[in-house]
């Protein structure tokens, strides 16, 4: 697939599942104003992965927030087998430490195959975290701070949410993006 496809179908993903359902109520906002900043990288390794994390880092940390607010870092071709995708998750942690970020920024994960540790395969309301494509989200800590404070019950997200998803179910899931396809 293009960058643009891979784009194509993030958004896609973003408007029917993300904001369709309202797994996130954050993501409406950053969506309309086209705040999100959307980056297709052709790596095959973690390493490589590593470095365009700290490039991606940085450019969010220094970017006016008006302009990029937050930032997908779709890689399609790099940590497709998510054992893998999560171990890597704490080497990302590790860069944005050390990129002097904490506290700043965030990074939120997402995968084709994720699994929440208290789940199994299975289980539909994994399917929250289910992207298209293995991507990172990196999130300004100032923007969470503040949808978070307007938004009463941001605790109860997570519970919602499986709430919805299990009322959905797997064939609702797959009807989700049959209906949506024309």
């Amino acid at each position: 697939m293009s960058a643009a496809e891979v784009i194509a179908a993030t958004q896609r993903w973003l408007e029917v599942a993300v904001i369709g359902l309202n797994l996130c109520p954050f993501a409406k906002a950053v969506h309309v104003k086209q705040q999100i900043r959307y980056v297709v990288t052709e790596v095959r390794s973690a390493d490589e992965l590593l470095s365009g994390l700290r490039d991606e880092l940085a450019l969010l940390a220094g970017a006016d927030p008006q302009d990029i607010d937050t930032t997908l870092l779709i890689h399609p071709q790099a940590l497709t087998d998510f054992i893998e995708y999560s171990a890597f998750l704490r080497q990302a942690e590790r860069a944005l430490r050390q990129g002097g970020y904490e506290g700043v920024l965030q990074i939120a994960s997402f995968h084709p195959a994720y699994v929440f540790a208290d789940s199994t395969p299975g289980d539909v309301e994994n399917c929250s975290n289910r992207s298209p494509f293995p991507m990172l989200h990196l999130l300004r800590e100032d923007s969470v701070e503040r949808a978070v404070a307007a938004f009463p019950d941001a605790a109860e997200i997570f519970e919602r949410n499986i709430e919805t998803l299990r009322g959905l179910g797997h064939e609702g899931w797959k009807r989700l993006w049959t209906d949506t396809v024309e």
